[in-house]
C-alpha cells in the first residue's frame, strides 16, 4: 500500500460486484468509524454546518432565503469534496494507524498537490451550473415574477399547471445533474486519496462502477440523499451526524467497490 502522502503509481482497478449487503455493511462501517473517531467527524462536519448557516444568514438578510432550496439540492457536488478528511481518517482506521491530528490535517493540506484542485473546479462548476440551471427553469414557467410573490402566497403560485411544470422538470433536471455528480465522485474521490491517479481517469472508473453495480448504488445514493436533507433539520445541525457517518461509509463502499493488483 503507498503512503497518503506519495502514493505509488497504480495500475488501473478491477471494478467488482457489490450488493445491496455491501452498501449496508459499509453503512454500518461508517457509523463505526464515526464513534471510533467523533472528534475527527465533529470537526469536519463543522465546516458544512457553519457553512450553511452563514448561507442561510446570508440569503436572509438580503430577503432570499428562498435560494437556500437550489442551493441545498446542488450540496451533492460539493460535499464529497469536502469529506476527503473522513476518508483520511477512515483510511487509517482500516489499516491501524494512529490518528494523529498533524498528519490527518497534513494528509488533507498535501491533497492540494495532487488531483484534487482539478475534480474540485469540475464540481465546483457543476455546482455554479446547477445554480444557473435552477434560475433558467424558474424563469421559463414563472416568467418575470418575483421569487418574493411567489414566496408569500406560495399555494397559488405554485399549485397550478406552471407552478408544477416547474417543479416537475427542475426534479428531473436536478435528479439528472444530481446522479452525475454522485457517479463521478462516488469512487473517485476516495481513490485519488488512495492511489496515485489522474482525476479523468478516476471519474471514469467511478462512473463505470456505478454502471455496473447500478441498483445497489441508486440504493446508495438514495440513503446519501434522504440522510443529508434530514440532516438539514433543524438548521442544519443533523449534519453532524449524517455527514460524519456518510463520508466514512463512501470509504468503505469505494474499498468493497475497488480492488487493485498491485
Amino acid at each position: 500500500m503507498s503512503d497518503a502522502t506519495h502514493p505509488e503509481a497504480s495500475s488501473p482497478p478491477n471494478i467488482n460486484q457489490i450488493t445491496t449487503g455491501d452498501v449496508t455493511a459499509a453503512l454500518k462501517a461508517g457509523w463505526a468509524d464515526f464513534l471510533k473517531a467523533p472528534a475527527f467527524g465533529l470537526f469536519f462536519a463543522l465546516f458544512y454546518v457553519l457553512g450553511g448557516i452563514v448561507l442561510y444568514l446570508e440569503f436572509e438578510v438580503m430577503g432570499q432565503s428562498y435560494w437556500i432550496i437550489p442551493v441545498a439540492f446542488g450540496f451533492p457536488f460539493l460535499a464529497p469534496f469536502l469529506a476527503v478528511g473522513l476518508y483520511e481518517v477512515s483510511r487509517r482506521l482500516e489499516r491501524g494507524a494512529d490518528l494523529d491530528w498533524a498528519a490527518i490535517l497534513g494528509s488533507v493540506f498535501n491533497q492540494k498537490d495532487r488531483q484534487f484542485p482539478s475534480i474540485a473546479m469540475v464540481l465546483i462548476m457543476g455546482f455554479l451550473f446547477w445554480i444557473f440551471v435552477a434560475h433558467i427553469v424558474f424563469m421559463l414557467f414563472m416568467g418575470l415574477q418575483p421569487m418574493t410573490n411567489i414566496m408569500s402566497n406560495w399555494q397559488d403560485a405554485l399549485l397550478n399547471r406552471n407552478g408544477i411544470s416547474m417543479l416537475v422538470v427542475g426534479t428531473i433536471v436536478g435528479g439528472a445533474m444530481a446522479f452525475v455528480a454522485f457517479s463521478i465522485t462516488v469512487c473517485s474521490l476516495p481513490m485519488l486519496l488512495d492511489r496515485e491517479m489522474d482525476f479523468i481517469s478516476a471519474m471514469i472508473h467511478s462512473f463505470q462502477a456505478v454502471m455496473q453495480n447500478l441498483v445497489p448504488m441508486l440504493i446508495w445514493g438514495g440513503v446519501v440523499s434522504v440522510a443529508l436533507v434530514l440532516g438539514m433539520l433543524p438548521f442544519f445541525l443533523g449534519l453532524f451526524v449524517a455527514l460524519p457517518v456518510l463520508g466514512h461509509a463512501t470509504w468503505h463502499l469505494y474499498r468493497r467497490t475497488m480492488s487493485f493488483d498491485d
